[in-house]
């Protein structure tokens, strides 16, 4: 199948490089040319303006954007509006919050074009062990793109979520369950750590020997191993713990829907506290945002 990607940053590029494995034609996109010839090399076609990608792609054309949530996606969701035909469709994958994807599903509609919003999680790793997928949208679109998902995934590993929005809006929950998993995981090794017994315990083996049959286990617990196995107590690392959105977004739904969900509000909270704070508990939450997401982390020299 056909697809153009927009945005090869270290999701979409991993996202070009397994639809590439797959056998399907990516057209790539990018702002700098330096990334759209790294994807070409292999096997991708380059478009290097956004207006080549029309020509390229038969129809109905499928572009899928994956850029930094806000105002860029809005840029170039204008730019395409004025560039595709009626009947293309847009798949927006990055973390968008789901009230924008309403918003522009109707601007889309306008201009006889149909929009798809789909949550992604599976961080640098998704190129090997494949990416989870939440989809919404109109469900004709969703099937007409259902070989893409199937690619992308690993086995079961997409889900048609509801109408517009419904894939972010998972996607959001998703990532509010992540920061109160991460929280228990960070909090629970810094009481390990202030205890008699810290000194004494090599962490990287304690997350193996849980990750052994106990109710506990987890890929983190696996990416906490990694980390701990490189960094026996994370000295490298500061306890600054930054955040993309999706906690703060879980939270305000959790206001408007009038649900209690103390223990991820919590977790966005601890990550405020870890910018004047240096704690062991953050910086193993830094440690496995690196690892499961490649993002940035501060080190101490």
């Amino acid at each position: 199948m056909q697809i153009a990607i927009i945005g090869l940053g270290r999701m979409g590029m991993n996202m070009a490089r397994r639809l590439l494995e797959k056998k399907h034609e990516v057209i790539a996109y990018n702002r700098t040319a330096a990334k759209t010839k790294e994807v070409v090399e292999a096997g991708a076609t380059g478009a290097y303006e956004l207006d080549e990608i029309p020509r390229l792609l038969e129809r109905p054309r499928a572009v899928w954007m994956m850029l930094p949530a806000g105002s860029t996606v809005d840029d170039h969701l204008e730019s395409l509006l004025e560039i595709l035909d009626p009947g293309d469709i847009i798949i927006e994958g990055g973390n968008s919050f789901y009230k924008d994807d309403i918003r522009r599903a109707v601007t889309a509609e306008k201009a006889g074009l149909i929009y798809v919003d789909a949550g992604v999680s599976g961080g640098i790793w998704g190129l090997k062990e494949g990416y989870c997928l939440m989809i919404g949208g109109p469900r004709e679109a969703c099937d007409h793109l259902e070989p893409l998902f199937r690619s992308l995934a690993p086995h079961e590993g997409y889900l048609y979520c509801g109408t517009t929005g419904a894939g972010h809006f998972v996607k959001m929950i998703h990532n509010g369950i992540e920061y109160a998993l991460m929280q228990a995981y960070a909090e629970g090794f810094e009481l390990l750590d202030a205890s008699p017994y810290g000194k004494e315990l090599a962490y990287d083996q304690l997350c193996h020997v849980w990750n052994r049959g106990s109710v506990i286990r987890s890929w983190l617990l696996e990416l906490a191993e990694r980390a701990f196995r490189a960094d026996p107590r994370l000295a490298e690392l500061q306890g600054y713990v930054d955040d993309s959105g999706e906690g703060r977004w879980s939270v305000v739904q959790a206001v408007e829907s009038a649900v209690a969900s103390p223990v991820i509000a919590l977790s966005l909270f601890e990550r405020f506290r870890s910018r004047t704070e240096n704690t062991f508990s953050n910086r193993v939450l830094a440690a496995l945002r690196r690892e499961f997401g490649g993002h940035g982390v501060k080190r101490t020299t």
